[in-house]
């Protein structure tokens, strides 16, 4: 394989996840229904993919049988980026992520991208850090961007929020091979700030637990992008929101076009 073709196989499969004028992304995660089930905004997947489509998200994240529940046969396109690893919140090991999907097979299923889950701090860290590893030279070998959502959750962590621990975990998915890393929001664009400067590769904040309003929402995106932040890859707080698709043309207000959150609040008709 010719290693030209290659990275710019990766260079235009990222213009496909990523707004090639901003530089940043929203990506909308859709696999939570192998971690808890068909919760509400998950079970027409065709309608939930349509309304982030037409709000105008720049990815859709979900494991590779979902794509096919997904797959409109209509409408404005959309990137597609396949989830490679799971586990359940049945199991007694939670936070342990096993590979249940290769490269190859995103490919075969019209993926943009692939994306991997690692819990930093688990007692299976180091099969989670041995997968991660293993995937990017894979995708490397096949010009596909790798997204690691990278997270600190074990006995040994005290709070997955702190400004060192998150940075910390962005930087193992940047050292490991990672082309984009997903982490917690820190809190505060200051201490945000030094979670992305010590990353060479864009940083997407995580949605975390469902918030209380839109507006919470809103604010955090804003100081992330604000800190440096390159978009989001938010699951719950979009899809599971009263109205998905226009709480998504607010975000991109603030994400692509510079919005103030006063602006973005008003376009939902909510109060500053």
């Amino acid at each position: 394989m010719h290693t030209g073709s290659v990275h710019i196989g990766k260079a235009i499969r990222m213009e496909r996840i990523f707004n090639r004028h901003t530089g940043r992304t929203i990506i909308v995660p859709l696999d939570h229904g192998v971690t808890v089930g068909p919760i509400c905004g998950l079970v027409d997947l065709r309608e939930t993919v349509n309304s982030v489509v037409e709000g105008g998200a720049n990815a859709v994240l979900m494991h590779k049988g979902l794509i096919r529940c997904g797959h409109r046969g209509g409408g404005k396109d959309i990137g597609l980026i396949c989830h490679l690893s799971a586990s359940t919140a049945l199991s007694p090991f939670p936070n342990a992520k096993t590979m249940v999907a290769s490269v190859e097979d995103a490919l075969r299923l019209g993926a943009d991208a692939v994306s991997v889950h690692v819990n930093l701090g688990d007692a299976s860290e180091r099969d989670m850090l041995r997968d991660l590893g293993r995937l990017t030279s894979s995708a490397s070998d096949w010009g596909v961007p790798v997204l690691a959502m990278m997270y600190a959750r074990g006995p040994k962590v005290e709070n997955q929020y702190d400004a060192d621990v998150v940075a910390h975990c962005a930087r193992v998915g940047v050292e490991l091979g990672a082309d984009v890393v997903k982490v917690v929001y820190t809190g505060d664009m200051e201490s945000f700030a030094k979670v992305v400067e010590a990353s060479c590769v864009p940083v997407v904040i995580a949605g975390g637990e469902k918030m209380d309003s839109p507006a919470d929402v809103l604010r955090m995106v804003h100081d992330a992008i604000l800190a440096g932040a390159s978009g989001l890859s938010i699951g719950r707080n979009i899809f599971q929101a009263k109205e998905p698709g226009r709480l998504i043309q607010a975000l991109r207000g603030i994400v692509h076009e510079e919005w103030e959150v006063a602006k973005a609040l008003e376009f939902l008709g909510l109060q500053a």
